[in-house]
């Protein structure tokens, strides 16, 4: 019998009542792993209500017992860190080694959760005036909601709900809809290990489920990674209806390379960086801007991606997996057409690639692509490509590459390549970026930082995970506090008995 998808409401799983009936399909081959079907209105009101009850109880929780519960459920990741790569690699269509790298990486942001009493801490200041003191507190905000994209099922839902409870709120996740069996899991375990029934809700469906909760007055917060267009909705949506909103959008990463830089060090990092996970994940780098000499690694380049091949999930010589559907891959088939009429380059054209296990015929898969000679008025460089697709730009001197990459609308994170340290401080203090790495390829941050886009890759005030995330889940109360000695003040003096 086909697995069915289920919603996990007040700590019960159950199937869906709305519509419409959704395919869950293995990217590698179209087999159709699961189906699920939308929560119903009815539903979607059940799990906000129980979610409303689970806050009121669970914000009274200590802090450091909301910190344990994080200690378990870290704990029980990590024994199920191979099982859940597995779940995710077929879900997905990654490799194993990307799969588990996604998982690890959720990891690291629960075991920032274990620590949440110290990043709660208010401030406090003795005699303000005479005889006042003033302090502060972080409370909890209610009930949360998280909106997950396809593309890293594991490591961002593991963003938001973990320290959103943390803080003392009750929590909402409505992954995406293409591979919701890894969100399910992980929501399994973080029931075993202790968390209140009905602390997490799981809804599944389409956009008319992100719009209820965009809209529902229950609903204080809301978290959401996806597309450009669709962050814009988010954002919009749910501050018109008096939310809080974090919406992370869409992307084109730039790679700086000096002519300076270490010709294997670039090749191997832009190669990397570019086609792995297929290139669908916000921070790969889709354009390379080669300043002055370097223009001559372009040969390299093409060489070294040419050697790279796509593969099924335990292929343990595969460089990277499928795309996620049949749509996506028509569509950056189509932009690669486009790139090609539009007058660019075609270095490599990864439209001709044909796996050789037959088993997997049938699969979205797109080789590697390359492209020399594009301009920033190109459809290739304008749009967020989302593919195993990598633009080759020149530039005359770093001010020129600075240039390009200020003017473009995104600003998730850059990179520059470099044995001069002037020019990587020039580039880190002038790019108009919000992650920036040097001679770091792809530079994600710690959890104990935040991830921190800027410009049309990002809509809001608060970024995820790291401080910034636990101001996010958090309001700040402020007490101003004077009191009064009976014998000072000439008051008769009161006796208090505690019972």
């Amino acid at each position: 019998m086909m697995q069915q998808v289920k919603h996990l409401i007040n700590g019960e799983w159950q199937l869906g009542e709305g519509q419409p009936m959704i395919d869950v399909v293995n990217p590698a081959n179209q087999n159709v792993l699961a189906t699920q079907t939308a929560a119903s209105d009815l539903q979607l009101e059940r799990a906000v209500a129980a979610a409303e009850l689970a806050f009121l109880q669970w914000r009274e929780v200590p802090a450091p017992e909301r910190a344990r519960l994080m200690l378990n459920f870290q704990h029980s990741l990590k024994l199920h860190h191979d099982e859940l790569g597995e779940l995710l690699a077929q879900d997905t269509g990654k490799t194993f080694a990307d799969a588990k790298g996604d998982v690890w990486r959720g990891i690291e942001v629960v075991e920032q959760a274990c620590g949440i009493a110290s990043q709660m801490m208010g401030e406090t200041l003795e005699n303000a005036a005479r005889g006042i003191d003033c302090y502060s507190y972080l409370q909890p905000l209610g009930v949360c909601a998280g909106i997950t994209p396809f593309n890293f099922p594991a490591m961002i839902p593991l963003w938001m709900f973990p320290l959103a409870t943390a803080c003392g709120n009750s929590f909402i996740l409505k992954p995406s809809e293409q591979d919701p069996l890894v969100p399910n899991r992980i929501a399994e375990l973080f029931v075993e290990c202790g968390a209140p029934k009905n602390l997490l809700q799981v809804l599944h469906g389409g956009p008319k489920q992100v719009d209820a909760l965009l809209t529902h007055p229950d609903i204080k917060a809301v978290s959401f990674v996806g597309s450009a267009p669709v962050a814009e909705h988010i954002y919009h949506t749910g501050s018109q209806h008096n939310k809080r909103v974090q919406a992370f959008a869409g992307a084109k990463n730039h790679m700086v390379v000096m002519p300076d830089a270490n010709a294997s060090q670039v090749v191997n990092a832009l190669v990397g960086a570019s086609v792995g996970a297929a290139g669908q994940r916000c921070m790969a780098i889709s354009v390379a801007v080669l300043v002055g000499d370097a223009k001559a690694l372009i040969p390299q380049i093409q060489m070294e991606m040419k050697k790279v091949r796509p593969g099924v999930w335990n292929d343990p010589e595969a460089g990277y997996g499928p795309l996620i559907s049949a749509a996506s891959k028509q569509r950056v088939a189509g932009l690669i057409q486009q790139g090609i009429e539009e007058g660019a380059e075609c270095l490599l054209d990864g439209r001709d690639f044909r796996i050789a296990d037959i088993t997997a015929a049938d699969g979205n898969w797109l080789g590697p692509t390359l492209f020399a000679n594009v301009t920033p008025e190109m459809a290739i460089y304008q749009q967020e490509i989302f593919g195993p697709v990598l633009l080759l730009m020149t530039a005359d001197s770093l001010d020129d590459a600075l240039t390009v990459i200020n003017r473009n609308p995104f600003g998730n994170g850059c990179s520059i390549f470099t044995s001069s340290g002037a020019a990587a401080r020039t580039f880190q203090r002038e790019v108009t970026v919000g992650q920036v790495g040097i001679n770091v390829p792809i530079p994600v941050p710690l959890p104990c930082f935040s991830f921190t886009g800027w410009k049309g890759s990002f809509f809001g005030d608060l970024h995820a995970y790291g401080k910034q995330a636990v101001r996010f889940y958090t309001e700040t109360k402020t007490i101003t506090s004077r009191w009064f000695d009976g014998d000072v003040a000439g008051a008769p003096n009161m006796t208090i008995q505690l019972k």
